[in-house]
């Protein structure tokens, strides 16, 4: 029978929820946070992912609450547009992690990985035959089509991916609303990613950086979703973009249970043993000393 303990609560969550500009203290078993429109209660333990944006302030006992209830917290720029820390996740476990690496550090392992990540973007059957570049060069006129696609069906002129990432406004209406939305489905998988015990350091496709297993992962859906609600939502107006695609992007994810996917989908990416073997005590005490070696004695 399946230990039911080391099964994280992630799918059975709300995606997230972005603040600005308040103060978030802690009020019974939740949060509370403080603006000028007043005094709003959020439900941690049905909570994901915490943004916090610029001018916020945070107590120590909310901060715990959340640890508490295995919510990650994100220090993020303006609209989440930047990404400037992040709180633990749920679990303490570490099998995961070993698995991860284990997977990166192979060199087979790590191009298996890779392939499977890029057959898994395609709907449709994938030869074996076929090389990492040439699964790569079908990526990429995946993504151009889905952008021209879009750009037909929505009625919204586009010209390519642009963007800079310091000066926000200078790009057009469009491309905010892609990377306002990309931006959001990187935290709901970072989210996913520590909560299941995975190092969102250690990525296949992508590498080098804190975030690259979030990039490889938030990509696998990205064309999916993404890309057809940006275009939509510009589609409507070009007013509050960034305020209406995390609106939008909240009830997308809650449609498809994205979290109900992800951590799912890393498994099989990954090859990860339906039942690792041994007792898993690291969440019932997260102060306990595991056993060095797989042994232990005591001194």
């Amino acid at each position: 029978m399946q230990n039911l303990r080391i099964l994280p609560k992630l799918r059975d969550s709300l995606s997230y929820l972005y603040i600005e500009h308040a103060i978030i203290d802690k009020n019974a078993q939740a949060i509370e946070y403080v603006n000028e429109d007043g005094r709003v209660m959020v439900p941690v333990a049905a909570l994901s992912l915490l943004l916090l944006g610029p001018g916020t302030s945070i107590t120590h006992a909310a901060v715990r609450t959340l640890a508490e209830n295995g919510c990650t917290i994100n220090w993020v720029g303006e609209d989440a547009m930047k990404f400037y820390a992040q709180g633990f996740g749920e679990t303490r476990k570490g099998y995961h992690l070993l698995h991860q690496a284990k997977m990166a550090s192979d060199p087979q392992l790590h191009m298996e990985v890779v392939t499977r990540m890029y057959r898994f973007r395609f709907n449709e059957t994938i030869g074996e035959d076929l090389s990492l570049p040439q699964l790569r060069g079908m990526e990429g006129v995946r993504v151009r089509e889905a952008y021209a696609e879009a750009s037909r069906k929505y009625g919204v002129e586009w010209s390519g991916r642009r963007y800079d990432r310091n000066n926000w406004q200078s790009g057009d209406p469009i491309n905010r609303a892609l990377s306002a939305a990309n931006s959001l489905v990187n935290g709901v998988c970072q989210s996913a990613i520590v909560s299941g015990g995975y190092s969102t350091a250690i990525g296949f496709i992508h590498t080098g950086k804190q975030l690259s297993f979030v990039f490889d992962v938030a990509d696998l859906y990205k064309i999916d979703y993404c890309v057809p609600l940006a275009f939509e939502i510009v589609s409507q107006s070009t007013v509050d973009i960034e305020k209406r695609v995390r609106q939008a992007c909240r009830e997308k994810f809650r449609e498809v249970k994205l979290l109900d996917r992800i951590l799912t989908d890393i498994d099989e990416l990954l090859m990860v043993p339906v039942q690792f073997e041994g007792d898993f005590p690291a969440d019932e005490d997260k102060a306990l000393p595991e056993p060095l070696w797989g042994t232990y004695q005591e001194v």
